[in-house]
């Protein structure tokens, strides 16, 4: 693999070159901004302007590494990320399979890409009083996701597009085994609805990234979920909010 093109891939996707502001995280400030502050940038703290991801340098360094050593290890099956923003995770992950030259596995790209939903508190309690869904800095539409994996040179044919809320697109979804699957979906419903579609197809040895792990809703999601399967594989800190483990080759 060509390192140096994947670590220039992470900091355009992070927007760490120019130094972009971030959006002030108020849904009734929509266009407001503050300066380009790069420790928060590298740590995944702020909602960039302009970059294509906000998951900062350390956890996009981290996708980058498991997806290698997915391809390295041989570990069967294709890529996804649920809740993709503007695509900067899926456009790296994208990225690290063109510069190993590999042809033969997809990047599945699954979101509403309009935001997050209300919360759901009848059937998941752990949601009541979330407020995501207001915020309209996190709705991206399809064909600005497609736009900015063009503007990479990285739209093709290996690239799946899966559009709507998870409950509904995923359990269904022809696709599978997968590598690696990256969770970023916020509340409680979308990550274990995540999990309960794609971690009985994560291939043994394969990787499961979730990014939200600081939040409440997430990590109870994950803990219900990783009990329910006994699941005790080591859960991995990336940052103050990312974790990874490794699904048993058992």
């Amino acid at each position: 693999m060509n390192r140096l093109y994947t670590d220039l891939l992470i900091k355009i996707i992070a927007n760490t070159i120019y130094g972009s502001g971030s959006q002030v995280m108020d849904p009734s400030k929509v266009g407001q901004s503050t300066p380009f502050n790069r420790e928060d940038r590298l740590n995944g703290r702020d909602w960039p302007t302009v970059a294509h991801s906000m998951a900062g340098i350390k956890r996009l360094t981290n996708l980058r590494d498991l997806v290698q050593r997915a391809v390295d290890e041989d570990v069967p099956g294709d890529f996804i990320e649920t809740g993709v923003w503007r695509g900067g995770c899926c456009i790296l992950m994208r990225g690290v399979l063109a510069a190993n030259g590999v042809t033969d596995r997809k990047v599945y790209v699954a979101d509403s890409f309009d935001g997050l939903p209300p919360p759901d508190p009848e059937n998941f309690p752990a949601d009541r009083g979330d407020r995501l869904h207001e915020f309209r800095q996190l709705a991206i539409d399809q064909g600005q996701v497609e736009a900015n994996f063009a503007a990479y040179d990285l739209l093709d044919d290996q690239v799946v597009f899966v559009k709507g809320l998870f409950g509904d697109t995923l359990p269904g979804l022809k696709a599978g085994p997968f590598a690696l699957i990256r969770l970023d979906g916020d509340l409680y419903e979308s990550t274990m609805d995540s999990l309960e579609a794609l971690y009985p197809r994560l291939s043994p040895g394969g990787f499961a990234i979730i990014d939200d792990l600081a939040l409440p809703t997430c990590r109870q999601a994950v803990e219900d979920y990783r009990a329910r399967n006994h699941i005790t594989a080591q859960m991995h800190e990336i940052d103050w909010t990312g974790g990874w483990w490794q699904k048993s080759g058992n």
